[in-house]
């Protein structure tokens, strides 16, 4: 599985990837990002899915970046061919995948800015090449494993949120994923793209560089449970004690 989260706020567009590659009983580490950019003009895209239908797909949009990048100055532009590639993929290979039991399943976030965008923008595109587009009022998309990362976000994350505070809340999203998910893992790629920078960042970082951070997470988790009251216990507890 995967942990890929992709954060659009007023600032610009915070995206976390892990690596970890699992196949039957063998695990391995790969990049699950993968990012294009010239002066202007800059995108990446991170997936969740059959790895072999993922590195086609890319493989496939490179070439299609190769002839005709220079034709997309909006990002929905390179959505709509890079949807087109997994539709390719998915006309050439779905049937044999099916007959061996396995399932059609690439999905991905894709970001960035480019020329014409008046912002940076940020799109989910589902297996079938359709997409959405992410938005103010539902400013995160989570793919492959996003149920335990999500508490933190929705409880935490404004579209005027800082990104420092985003890659903060990103990371604890990771991190409560990677505890409960024994298939997401270190190392993790982080994506910065500043808005009207037309730029992208990128950070990789391994488990030592944020092992700290994880620590002191969890014990001020545990310093906050032990400070919440106890007075509403109260009616249930001294039941226990009527004879």
């Amino acid at each position: 599985m995967t942990f890929c989260l992709g954060v659009k706020v007023a600032k610009g567009i915070v995206a976390i990837a892990d690596t970890r590659i699992t196949s039957g009983s063998e695990v391995s580490s790969n990049k699950k990002i993968f990012v294009h950019q010239s002066q202007h003009h800059s995108l990446f895209i991170m997936t969740s899915g059959l790895r072999s239908v993922r590195d086609k797909a890319i493989t496939y949009f490179k070439e299609v970046l190769e002839e005709q990048d220079t034709k997309f100055d909006k990002l929905y532009k390179a959505v709509n061919a890079f949807g087109d590639m997994v539709k390719r993929v998915a006309a050439e290979d779905k049937a044999s995948l099916r007959e061996a039991g396995l399932s059609f399943n690439l999905s991905a976030v894709i970001g960035g800015q480019l020329e014409k965008d008046e912002e940076h923008k940020l799109y989910m595109l589902y297996p079938e090449g359709n997409w959405i587009e992410v938005t103010e009022g539902s400013p995160f998309i989570i793919i492959g494993q996003p149920n335990y990362g999500k508490p933190i976000l929705y409880r935490n994350l404004k579209y005027n949120t800082s990104l420092q505070e985003v890659l903060k809340l990103g990371f604890l999203a990771f991190d409560s994923t990677r505890v409960s998910a024994n298939d997401v893992d270190f190392p993790i790629d982080v994506i910065l793209c500043e808005k009207d920078s037309f730029k992208i960042n990128e950070q990789r970082y391994e488990k030592a560089d944020l092992e700290q951070i994880s620590y002191q997470w969890n014990a001020l988790l545990n310093a906050s449970v032990q400070k919440l009251p106890t007075d509403w216990m109260e009616p249930i507890f001294s039941k226990s004690l009527e004879i």
